[in-house]
């Protein structure tokens, strides 16, 4: 059949085919994911109107929109129209005319499918929840969700009331308020998705039959709706208020907060929620906090580019870790669940048992179904002889940070290893060159910094040293890349980037303590300035005998009549062994209530000014090859404020 005239547009293409269905394919140019730019939306509701048309002339039977892309259907809003959007000026009226455009998609007259496959965030999920049904591929690379939170925002597109239509409001506001990815098959247990297909080869046959049949998205049950009700309402709001202040304080990250409002107000009716988003939503987007992180995100998405490009680009299957302790440990099991064959090394099963129990308890908790978990366990072999060492595309020491124990160490791993294996020292504090001495090739030894703990801090910090070349330090980041680490790349110098600004942070405190300070407030005062935990409780974390060693690296000396050298003395070394500067029980340091102090953020900003202050100095020295890179670097090593953009960017605002 002849084809309607139809606009002509950059990001969406549309043919009608035989049986009268409409097949909308979104593919934005020169990306790799798809977005919602302003332009798609433009061009959308131009397709849109022309779709009212053909549908009254009955020339179309139904819509049914598929992704162009092999990363998946819509990652969400294009992120870097962001600050042009927050103008006060613009950006009230593109939700208005977006809210518009999704309000005509769910009101048109025949039925409009989404077919789902990989990433469907943000505004892409928002435009899938106006469509009249969504099918989904039921497959470890399709994730749903809403991650607007990350970004100090929330849904604006329409999605918070869609969303609770959906999926009721407890399950509606808990995507939104974590802004966590959910797997297919949960997505369609809370009502987001109505249809799993098992390969993404079925998507249009399904979503065929879904258009012929006229099927229709049911609306969350009755019995999931009482919670929205006005009686309950302002209750779950006020749960939700707690939860939410565990992680996030209101005068840091707005946005958790006025999503709450904004459900406690409307939350029992879909439509005045929508429509109310409007308001709640734009003072959000021109916030600091928003801007700030916006930022990191840009700047965590560009580590994302390092590391080697094209045919050259290595592959990874096997690692070979030396060192059984709680790092070594840990990177072996974080490895094993990225998916690759892992040897973890030491001198005998005693030391590689408890590295195993704890990998366990990781892959039971990341990856959920029996089948999964064993073939991750299966993943990681105990290794004593050390024979995985010369199969391995990575060999990675994690030993106590002794210069002598890591030199013959890799003497032994040179001879033994694949001549083509990245060999790495996890050291925190060594430089490399003096771990280099006596190699053969001493340019094969980078650094692969990993932090405490492996699975939740994402940086790796590449170290480089004098004999190492560009490609050596490319496949470096190459690998932190294959083991979803965010890799950034410092001169090898004592205690790299990340240590060198701790260290006199929370030496700074500890020497507060000593002289009669409390733990607890000084701890209070850097989470109220927006540190993820205090410096005491930080170093009780780390080990206060990585500590002594790291200050010892960095010059910084422990006084043997403090309080610190006593806990080390007495093996007191924090939360691994179960006390230091706090009593530990399952994981959790035991505080008393801090004292009660005026200007509890004006103390952690004067906590945190060594950390601020060294930073400079890292950039100074060449450390780390400009300010962009410090700042991401010290956020994801140490967790320092994102909503401050990072410690450059902070004290460039006058905020530390």
């Amino acid at each position: 059949m002849a084809q309607p005239q139809m606009p002509q547009t950059k990001n969406w293409r549309f043919e009608i085919d035989f049986e009268g269905l409409g097949w909308l394919t979104i593919d934005t140019p020169k990306a790799p994911v798809n977005t919602l730019s302003r332009e798609a939306i433009a061009e959308l509701e131009t397709l849109v109107l022309r779709f009212e048309d053909l549908i009254a002339s009955r020339e179309l039977l139904g819509v049914i929109l598929l992704s162009g892309k092999d990363s998946g259907f819509i990652a969400g809003a294009d992120v870097s129209e962001f600050d042009a959007m927050a103008d006060y000026s613009i950006l009230p009226g593109a939700l208005q005319r977006t809210h518009a455009l999704f309000d005509r998609i769910e009101n048109l007259k025949a039925p409009f499918v989404c077919g789902i496959h990989g990433f469907c965030l943000g505004g892409g999920l928002e435009l899938a929840l106006a469509s009249h049904y969504r099918i989904a591929v039921n497959n470890d690379r399709t994730r749903i969700g809403f991650p607007e939170v990350n970004l100090g925002i929330f849904p604006g597109f329409g999605g918070t009331g869609r969303s609770i239509r959906q999926a009721g409001p407890m399950d509606a506001m808990r995507a939104m308020l974590t802004g966590k990815m959910l797997k297919a098959d949960a997505a369609r247990g809370m009502g987001l998705v109505d249809k799993l297909v098992r390969h993404r080869d079925t998507l249009r046959w399904e979503a065929r039959k879904a258009v012929l049949g006229k099927k229709k998205s049911k609306d969350a049950p009755w019995s999931k709706n009482l919670m929205g009700l006005s009686l309950v309402r302002p209750y779950l709001a006020k749960q939700m208020r707690k939860e939410v202040g565990r992680k996030a304080r209101p005068e840091h990250y707005p946005a958790p907060y006025a999503l709450i409002d904004l459900f406690e107000k409307h939350g029992d009716d879909w439509r005045a929620m929508v429509k109310g988003e409007i308001d709640a939503f734009v003072p959000l987007m021109a916030s600091d906090t928003a801007t700030n992180l916006r930022r990191v995100f840009f700047l965590s998405e560009g580590l994302k580019k390092q590391g080697v490009k094209g045919n050259e680009k290595p592959v990874f299957r096997r690692v070979h870790v030396i060192g059984a302790g709680v790092m070594g440990g840990d990177i072996a099991a974080w490895c094993a669940l990225r998916g690759m064959g892992v040897t973890l090394q030491d001198l005998d099963m005693e030391r590689i048992k408890p590295a195993l129990d704890r990998a366990k308890s990781l892959f039971k908790k990341r990856l959920k179904k029996p089948v999964e978990v064993a073939s991750a366990i299966a993943r990681l072999e105990a290794d004593i002889g050390g024979k995985g060492l010369a199969r391995a595309d990575v060999v990675i020491e994690a030993v106590v940070e002794n210069l002598e124990i890591k030199r013959k160490i890799f003497s032994e791993a040179e001879a033994k290893a694949n001549p083509k294996a990245i060999l790495a020292t996890n050291t925190s504090s060594i430089e490399l060159e003096r771990i280099a001495e006596g190699l053969k090739n001493p340019s094969r030894l980078i650094g692969l910094h990993f932090f405490n703990p492996v699975a939740q801090l994402p940086l790796v910090e590449v170290i480089r040293s004098k004999f190492n070349t560009d490609l050596d330090i490319s496949r470096g980041a190459s690998f932190a890349l294959a083991i979803a680490k965010s890799p950034v790349v410092v001169k090898s110098a004592p205690g790299f980037l990340v240590n060198r600004v701790l260290m006199p942070y929370m030496l700074g405190a500890v020497e507060r303590v000593e002289k009669g300070e409390s733990k607890e407030l000084l701890d209070a005062a850097a989470v109220a300035f927006g540190m993820p935990m205090g410096p005491i409780e930080l170093m009780d974390t780390v080990g206060l005998d990585v500590g002594r060693s790291v200050a010892h690296e960095l010059g910084h000396g422990v006084p043997e009549n403090s309080k610190f050298a006593a806990l080390v003395s007495q093996g007191k070394l924090g939360r691994k062994s179960g006390a230091g500067f706090y009593k530990w029980e399952k994981g959790k340091a035991l505080k008393s209530e801090p004292p009660a102090h005026a200007d509890l953020a004006g103390l952690g900003r004067e906590l945190v000014k060594p950390l601020v202050d060294t930073t400079v100095v890292t950039i100074n020295e060449g450390v780390v090859a400009n300010a962009d890179l410090a700042d991401i670097g010290v956020i994801l090593g140490t967790g320092f404020a994102p909503f401050l953009g990072g410690p450059l960017k902070a004290r460039q605002d006058g905020k530390a």
